[in-house]
């Protein structure tokens, strides 16, 4: 009987300690910055972030990323890579955004709509380094993977 309840008392620790998990981080406000033409380091960012999600909960969390430069080069190999589109896709359905910078698009010629996957006119903003800083200065944490 001793075992029986040393047991369900041990089990009942687990679940609260994986319940409290996400809570216990309280609200996040977080930019993940990505300028870099690397697959590996794109899969890492979004493994990275989706670990994010997971600790903290999807609820707890405002999480912007910001791509320019080299790094809108993750959404455009996502046109031809569904690995890449399912990760993108399923971090926009728990309400990460993605930004991406307009100088960037129009310096290189990049169209939005034929050479990105799933971006829209909201998703861009005007300067990527400039949406940095202001994330920064609205309390933004600001990582770089």
């Amino acid at each position: 009987m001793k075992h029986l309840i040393a047991a369900v008392l041990a089990a009942l620790f687990t679940l609260a300690s994986a319940v409290g998990t996400a809570g216990e981080y309280g609200k996040q406000k977080v930019v993940y910055h990505i300028n870099m033409d690397d697959p590996a380091i794109h899969n890492a960012a979004m493994r990275n972030i989706q670990n994010h999600i997971n600790a903290v909960g999807a609820e707890n969390l405002d999480l912007r990323i910001v791509m320019h430069g080299d790094g809108v080069s993750l959404l455009q190999n996502a046109n031809s890579d569904m690995n890449v589109q399912s990760k993108v896709v399923s971090l926009k359905s728990q309400n990460i955004r993605f930004h991406v910078c307009a100088n960037t698009l129009r310096g290189r010629g990049i169209d939005k709509d034929n050479d990105l996957f799933n971006v829209t006119e909201a998703d861009i903003v005007p300067s990527g380094v400039a949406e940095l800083s202001h994330l920064q200065q609205q309390g933004f944490t600001y990582i770089k993977p």
